[in-house]
């Protein structure tokens, strides 16, 4: 499939590899909250501003302990909010790598893309006026919910300051904020998971996709190979980019035109051009990069 740079075409990528950078992007995602829920299962019996004028450290510890808690090293009357920020931050990050994979799946199904789509089951209505529509729904409510994920996150930067030894400004907000996040961050993932294992693939249109600019995408190969050649880089650039944008406003090969440019042919050939087209070397390492990201079966 091709790769898309500021949403243009780029050069030619795999939906493997695509796969993979969500898969590992959602890996340190679980890794910020299982390490946010490390550090928020504390506790503190310390007194009203942390000195223990009531129980000694002892009660404390045998107490938490009941709990499943550690004590906090040091506390006032709470426990002190950089904790709870760091946890509702922790779900604001997981819940902007679901909407990057959302928005890329909004983006495959558009009509002029449709390389992708959200599941589409059998008798639902895409649109109420227009029978022909198969809208990403699934992927727009995530997206929506990103935005109240953040929004919550948010209140936990505002919590940190608190007047002195405690006063009650985060409390309210808290009582709100960690329910909402918490619930509208499972949500997401159980709704993310559907949307990725009906994920309708079409590879066909990938591969249209891929060859509409006519060989375009292989640009950056043959500027390459004219710098091994032993052209000035700025040079190479030229001679790529004057044929490749006869190519943008022609709609010839880009192959076809540089085999007629004899600043390109002489220094390379004809057999070096050609194969700086070759879509098999271009993606050589891709499936290696694949395999050091997701665990194959039986490895």
């Amino acid at each position: 499939m091709v790769g898309r740079t500021h949403g243009i075409h780029a050069e030619p990528t795999t939906a493997g590899l695509v796969f993979a950078l969500w898969y590992e992007e959602l890996g340190r995602d679980r890794v910020r909250v299982e390490r946010a829920r490390e550090i928020i299962s504390v506790g503190k019996l310390s007194g009203a501003v942390g000195t223990y004028s009531g129980v000694p450290p002892t009660v404390e510890a045998d107490a938490l302990a009941g709990l499943g808690l550690e004590p906090a090293p040091v506390a006032n009357q709470v426990i002190q909010r950089d904790r709870h920020d760091e946890y509702l931050f922790s779900l604001a990050v997981t819940a902007a790598s679901i909407e990057k994979i959302a928005v890329n799946i909004r983006h495959w199904q558009r009509t002029e893309v449709g390389e992708a789509s959200e599941p589409f089951r059998k008798g639902q209505r895409g649109s109420s006026a227009m029978p022909h529509k198969k809208n990403p729904i699934l992927c727009e409510n995530l997206t929506g919910l990103a935005r109240l994920v953040r929004a919550l996150a948010s209140t936990g930067h505002e919590n940190v300051a608190l007047w002195h030894e405690r006063d009650i400004s985060h409390s309210s907000v808290e009582r709100l904020a960690f329910p909402d996040a918490t619930t509208a961050l499972d949500f997401m993932l159980h709704r993310m998971a559907g949307v990725l294992e009906g994920l309708n693939v079409h590879t066909e249109r990938m591969m249209e996709n891929l060859e509409m600019t006519g060989g375009l995408v292989f640009s950056q190969s043959v500027l390459l190979a004219l710098c091994r050649a032993g052209i000035a880089r700025s040079e190479a650039y030229a001679r790529v980019q004057r044929n490749a944008m006869i190519g943008w406003d022609s709609g010839r090969g880009l192959l076809e035109l540089l085999r007629e440019d004899p600043e390109v042919v002489e220094p390379l050939g004809l057999e070096a051009l050609e194969s700086c087209f070759d879509l098999d070397q271009h993606l050589a390492h891709a499936v290696e990069v694949v395999d050091r990201v997701i665990p194959q079966e039986g490895a």
